[in-house]
């Protein structure tokens, strides 16, 4: 009976020794991996990286992470327009079966999802130089952008030195954030486009998804297959 009852102490602390390395180890992997993120993207600031699942070890032996979550507080995207740079706020990223090489050197998630705000007055300034060609060849341009309510984007478009005020409603064409102005006819058999941004460059290859007017911005959702963490 004595015996059984060390042997129970014995186990329990081996449990606990090898709770407390494994979580040992997985925030040294995290700080790691945050630091070859920042160096691969060029970020400003050291990102948040969550490696989950228990136990940590386990996921090494076999060479791949079941779940990594990723946040970055301020991420520069590019706009397509020379040095031009979009600021993108709080982008968090879930990527799922993240295979790493053996030296760590790399890292790569079969899929991503996530999602990330574009400050109005981040549009703003892509747009405010565009000109917005409106019907019978006028030409205007945008000088406000706000939360229009019921998920809309309200635009202030400036033509002749006069401002009107469009509702638009926002969308993704490929690379692209585009906003259709609401209750204008057609012409030329095509939507008028308000503004419209590209957003490229983003980390690991991930790409723009969805598009939402929010009442602090435009809510992004981004999604990837393959997409490279550090290497």
């Amino acid at each position: 009976m004595r015996a059984l009852r060390v042997l129970l102490i014995v186990v329990v602390i081996l449990g606990v020794l090898f709770v407390v390395v494994d979580r040992v180890a997985v925030h040294f992997a995290e700080g790691q991996a945050a630091d070859k993120l920042r160096t691969t993207e060029n970020l400003a600031g050291t990102p948040d990286v969550s490696i989950k699942g228990f136990p940590f070890l386990t996921q090494v032996a076999s060479g791949e992470l079941d779940d990594v979550e990723v946040g970055i507080k301020d991420y520069e995207a590019s706009t397509g327009k020379g040095a031009q740079r979009i600021r993108i706020d709080d982008l968090k990223a879930d990527m799922k079966g993240v295979a790493f090489s053996g030296d760590y050197s790399s890292a790569t998630a079969s899929d991503a999802t996530g999602t990330a705000t574009i400050a109005y007055d981040e549009l703003l300034k892509a747009v405010k130089d565009d000109p917005v060609d409106l019907p019978l060849g006028v030409t205007g341009k945008v000088t406000a952008l706000a939360y229009g309510g019921n998920g809309k984007i309200r635009a202030t478009v400036e033509v002749a030195g006069i401002r009107l005020p469009v509702l638009g409603t926002a969308t993704v064409q490929g690379d692209t954030v585009k906003v259709h102005a609401d209750g204008i006819p057609k012409f030329a058999n095509r939507a008028l486009d308000v503004s419209e941004v590209k957003i490229g460059e983003l980390p690991g290859g991930i790409r723009l998804d969805t598009v939402r007017a929010a009442q602090d911005g435009v809510e992004i959702g981004v999604k990837g297959s393959h997409v490279r963490l550090a290497g």
